[in-house]
Formats: structure tokens, sequence, C-alpha cells
């Protein structure tokens, strides 16, 4: 197999835009190539709420779980995820005014999206 190039976003839990603070709660990939939308998210409630007393931690798990069916294509996405791949990929990738805010697209590549999905969730989340 060779290498797919593919681009990620992390996801940024973020109570207070105005105080430009955030935890990354997930990764989300897609490789083109190989048909791959995917996300890997974790929510550390002791760590959230500590860093932002108050904060509706139910709120950011379903923000996550939104995205979650967005890129399975499920009726947890609503309507975005009836979209192409490539749309849905657009569509979490753009900027929110959300409590849940994807961070700048990087790039990168491997054999495995999956893989490397879970490498990047291990390494920036948590």
């Amino acid at each position: 197999m060779s290498a797919l190039a593919y681009q990620y976003v992390v996801l940024r839990c973020v109570p207070r835009p105005d105080r430009e603070e955030f935890v990354n709660v997930g990764v989300l990939l897609y490789c083109q190539e190989a048909e791959f939308l995917a996300v890997e998210w974790d929510v550390d409630r002791q760590r959230l709420a500590a860093f932002a007393p108050g904060l509706d931690l139910d709120r950011v798990c379903a923000a996550l779980e939104f995205v979650s069916g967005v890129c399975a294509g499920d009726e947890r996405g609503g309507t975005a995820s009836t979209r192409s791949l490539t749309q849905r990929f657009g569509f979490l990738k753009a900027p929110k005014s959300t409590v849940v805010q994807p961070g700048p697209v990087h790039g990168g590549v491997a054999e495995d999206p999956a893989a490397a999905l879970a490498r990047l969730r291990s390494q920036l989340v948590g």
C-alpha cells in the first residue's frame, strides 16, 4: 500500500473565545483518496470542569456526537451528513461560534488513515 495524503483539524473546546483559551478534545481526519472521514474525541470531564467551571460538559459531548454523525453519515449529523465526504469535511472544518471549534487545517501522509487518526488523537488530545 502506498502513502495517502490526508488533512486533519484538531477540535478544540473554547468556553470563552474572548480569552483565546482552549483544550483539545478531538481530531477530525479526511483522506479523499481512501474515501475516509472520521473523528476521534475524548472529553476529560474533570480537566474541563477545572479549566472552565460552569461549562455545560453535556453540550460539549453533544457537539462532538454531531461531528461523529456527520462523519458517519448518519442521523446524528442531520442534513450535513447527507452530503459528499468532501462537503462534510468542508462543513466541519469551517469555524463556528460554538463551544467546539476546529483549529487550522494540517496535512500529512500515511498508509492507513485510521491508524494516523488514532496516533494524532493520542498525541494531540488529553
